[in-house]
C-alpha cells in the first residue's frame, strides 16, 4: 500500500499515537474502502489538559513580537513546501481528490501561512483626532484568546490552514478539530508547525465524537473564539453553544451556488470553465456551481456541450495517471447522490449522462447532467454537495435573479456576461458573500470567504480573517 502518515492527537506540544484500550476509529480509503489507519479519540481529560494549555500558551504568545509569530509560520510553509509529495498521497489517501488537485490545495494552504505571517505583522491601530486639546483618542488590537475552531472533510489542509493561520498570526493560541474522516493532513500541518518551533499549547489538534468534543470546547470559559466550516445545521447548533459564552464565531456554513449565464457571455469561455470547475472535488466544494440558469437562447447548446465533455471524463481513483474525478468522500455522499436523482427523475427531468455508480468498489459516483427540471425539484432547493449539474432556462434578467436569490444559503454565486449591466446586476443584486464575474476564483488568501444568510456570517481570508480573531479596545488619554 501506498505510505500514509502516522496519526495522532497533538496536545501541549506532544503527539499522542493510538494505543490499546483507547477509543479510536478507523480512516478509511473512499477509492475502495480500505483502512489506512487507525485514529485515537481524545480523552474529557485530555480535552480539559487542551484548554488548560491554550490558555498557558496565550499569556505568552499574545505578547510575542508579530516579527517572531511571522517567522514561525513561514518556516512551517517552507516545510510544508519540501514534504510536499507526502502530503499529496496523504491527501488522496483519506479524501479521493485526484493528485493534482491534492497539490493545489497543499499549495494554496502553504500561501495561506505565507500570507497570514506577513499580514500579521501588518496589524495596526489608529490614532483619532480628539474634540479637545490634550486628550488622545488610540484605538488598539489585541487578540480574542483561545480559539476552537472546526473542519470538515472536503479541504482537509486549505480549511484547517486558514483558521490557524489567522488565528496564530493574530496572537491567539488555536485548538483545532478536523475532521476525523480526512486527519492525515491536519497531523501535517501542526506536525510542521511543531518543527518550525511553535511553542507547545499554540496550536493543539483533537479528534472524538464530534458533539462530544464540539460541546466540552466550546462550554470551556478559556475558549473566547469558534470558527466553524461545514453544514448549516451543525453550524446552528455550535451558535447556540457560543451564546451561552458569549463568544465570538464565525460560520462558513452550506452554500447551493447559482451561476447564471447570460445570452452574450463569451460562450466558448464559459463551457471550459464551467465544465472544468463544476466537477473539482467531485463536486464536493461549498462554493460549486450548483444550480446553473441558462438563457433560453442557449440551453440546449450548453447542455449538449456539457453533456459531450462529462462523458470524457475520467474517473478513477486520485492515485491514477489520467484521472480527473476521483471518488465521493464517503458512502453517505453516494446515497446523497442517489436521492437527488430519484427526485430528478420523480419531478419528469431528463438524465443526460450519469445518474449512477460508477464501479463495484469504493464511492465513485458518474459525473451526472439533469434538464427538464423546476425550481421544487431538490437539486435547485438543496445543496447536492456532488457531481450532479441541473440546467434550468431563463428568459429575463429578472427571472435570473429571482431563481439566484430563490434559496436561503448566499455563499457564492457566478454570472457569464460580455454586458456591464447584467454583470452589474449579478454583482448588487444576488444575495450571496461572493460573486464571480466570468469566473470561479473567488478564493484566495488575500481576499475576504464567507457567506450571508443561511452561509453562515464572518469572514475567512483576508484582512478580514484576521480581524476575525481581534477585538478592538479604545484608549482615551488625557
Amino acid at each position: 500500500m501506498t505510505a500514509y502518515t502516522t496519526l495522532g492527537l497533538y496536545i501541549d506540544g506532544r503527539f499522542i499515537e493510538a494505543d490499546e484500550g483507547r477509543v479510536s476509529e478507523p480512516v478509511l480509503d473512499p477509492a475502495n474502502g480500505g483502512t489506512l489507519a487507525t485514529l485515537p479519540h481524545a480523552t474529557r481529560a485530555e480535552l480539559e489538559e487542551a484548554v488548560a494549555a491554550a490558555a498557558r500558551a496565550f499569556a505568552r504568545w499574545r505578547t510575542t513580537s508579530p516579527l517572531e509569530r511571522s517567522g514561525i509560520l513561514r518556516r512551517a510553509a517552507a516545510l510544508l513546501r519540501e514534504r510536499m509529495d507526502r502530503l499529496c498521497t496523504t491527501m488522496t489517501l483519506e479524501q479521493g481528490k485526484p493528485l493534482a488537485e491534492a497539490r493545489g490545495e497543499w499549495t494554496h494552504a502553504c500561501e495561506i501561512l505565507e500570507w497570514c505571517a506577513e499580514e500579521g505583522r501588518r496589524v495596526y491601530g489608529r490614532i483619532v483626532p480628539s474634540r479637545s486639546f490634550g486628550l488622545e483618542h488610540l484605538v488598539l488590537t489585541e487578540p480574542v484568546g483561545p480559539a476552537a475552531v472546526f473542519t470538515p472533510w472536503n479541504f482537509p489542509a486549505l480549511t484547517p490552514a486558514r483558521k490557524l493561520a489567522a488565528g496564530l498570526a493574530a496572537g491567539c493560541t488555536v485548538i483545532l478539530k478536523a475532521s476525523e474522516e480526512t486527519p492525515g493532513s491536519a497531523v501535517e500541518i501542526v506536525r510542521a508547525l511543531h518543527d518550525a518551533g511553535l511553542p507547545a499549547g499554540c496550536a493543539q489538534l483533537v479528534f472524538g465524537v464530534p458533539s462530544e468534543v464540539s460541546e466540552q470546547l466550546i462550554a470551556a470559559p478559556a475558549i473566547r473564539k469558534v470558527s466553524f466550516t461545514g453544514s448549516t445545521a451543525v453550524g446552528r447548533k455550535l451558535m447556540k453553544l457560543a451564546a451561552e459564552g458569549p463568544k465570538r464565531t464565525t460560520m462558513e456554513l452550506g452554500g447551493n451556488a447559482p451561476v447564471l449565464i447570460f445570452a452574450d457571455a463569451d460562450y466558448d469561455r464559459t463551457v471550459k470553465t464551467l465544465a472544468t470547475g463544476k466537477f473539482r472535488n467531485a463536486g464536493q466544494v461549498c462554493v460549486s456551481p450548483a444550480r446553473f440558469f441558462v438563457h433560453e437562447s442557449l440551453i440546449d447548446r450548453f447542455t449538449d456541450d456539457i453533456v459531450r465533455h462529462v462523458e470524457a471524463l475520467q474517473v478513477g481513483s486520485g492515485l491514477a495517471e489520467g484521472s480527473v474525478m476521483g471518488p465521493l468522500a464517503n458512502s453517505r455522499r453516494v446515497e446523497a447522490m442517489e436521492r437527488f436523482v430519484a427526485d430528478a427523475e420523480a419531478r419528469g427531468g431528463t438524465i443526460r449522462v450519469g445518474g449512477l455508480r460508477h464501479g463495484n468498489a469504493g464511492n465513485f459516483f458518474r459525473p451526472t447532467v439533469v434538464s427538464g427540471l423546476e425550481g421544487d425539484a431538490l437539486l435547485f432547493s438543496e445543496e447536492c454537495f456532488g457531481p450532479i449539474l441541473p440546467v434550468a432556462p431563463f428568459a429575463t434578467v429578472e427571472e435570473a435573479i429571482a431563481k439566484a436569490n430563490a434559496v436561503a444559503a448566499g455563499l457564492a454565486g457566478y454570472a457569464f456576461t460580455s454586458s456591464i449591466e447584467n454583470a452589474q446586476a449579478a454583482m448588487h443584486r444576488v444575495r450571496t458573500g461572493m460573486v464571480g464575474i466570468n469566473t470561479l476564483a473567488i478564493s484566495t488568501p488575500e481576499t475576504p470567504f464567507g457567506g450571508v444568510g443561511e452561509s453562515g456570517h464572518g469572514s475567512e481570508g483576508g484582512v478580514e480573517g484576521l480581524q476575525a480573531y481581534l477585538d478592538t479596545k479604545l484608549v482615551s488619554l488625557a
